[in-house]
């Protein structure tokens, strides 16, 4: 009996509840024309059951960045795929006909990114276009070979693609809620306890009073097994 509500204890100590809506992003969400930024492209793992192994950023061929260069990211190997451009374009006083038009990060082995995990890819683009948005749509595959497109615009967007704002304002609020998703994540990765929300304090209480249980039980264990007038 002691041993099974010392199991019991300790299984609800561990069950707890991993929130999974966020989104891939973006950050920062604004940037200056003309400007040579720093990016960041936050990609957080939504699968319970399989590990991120590859992440593809498409990049703009009508406002196409002239210089591009990534930051390494430990276990991964990135790409910068040029291509001929569909039409010229005059970038300042220059007409180019070419670009990076994608980036492609692939994990090595073993360094997916998996179940409450985030993973920071970082890249330099710039001239920053005048313009007034950049979407940048990602694909995120999985191990398992699922493969999800963040390639969607609009506030009801089920799979929203990043969007890197320039003179318009980032006032959607669906890019609003990506971004507070992708810093609960960021703290998720860096502390491993998860966000505040209400479900994640009912698994806190629940995994403590299943350690006070299963305590309880031991100590009732130890008492039975005296012998009598002890």
């Amino acid at each position: 009996m002691s041993t099974i509500a010392i199991t019991a204890g300790l299984a609800l100590a561990v069950a707890a509840p991993l929130a999974a809506s966020a989104h891939v992003s973006v950050d920062p969400t604004q940037s200056e024309a003309g400007s040579y930024s720093v990016i960041t492209f936050r990609v957080p793992n939504e699968s319970e059951t399989a590990g991120t192994t590859r992440v593809e950023v498409s990049l703009p061929t009508d406002t196409p960045f002239t210089s591009v260069r990534y930051v390494p990211v430990a276990g991964w190997t990135a790409e910068l795929v040029r291509s001929t451009l569909p039409e010229p374009v005059t970038v300042g006083e220059s007409e180019i006909t070419e670009a990076v038009t994608s980036v492609i990060w692939t994990a090595d082995p073993g360094a997916e990114i998996v179940a409450g995990e985030l993973q920071l890819f970082p890249l330099s683009v710039g001239p920053v276009p005048d313009t007034g948005s950049i979407v940048l749509p990602t694909e995120q595959t999985y191990n398992d070979g699922s493969v999800v497109s963040w390639s969607e615009t609009g506030e009801d967007a089920e799979h929203p693609a990043p969007v890197l704002y320039i003179n318009d304002t980032a006032v959607d609020h669906h890019d609003a809620a990506t971004a507070d998703d992708s810093h609960e994540d960021d703290e998720l990765a860096i502390s491993a306890a998860g966000d505040t929300d209400s479900p994640d304090v009912l698994a806190r209480v629940l995994g403590i009073g299943g350690l006070v249980l299963g305590a309880i039980a031991l100590v009732l264990a130890v008492i039975a097994r005296r012998p009598a007038g002890q």
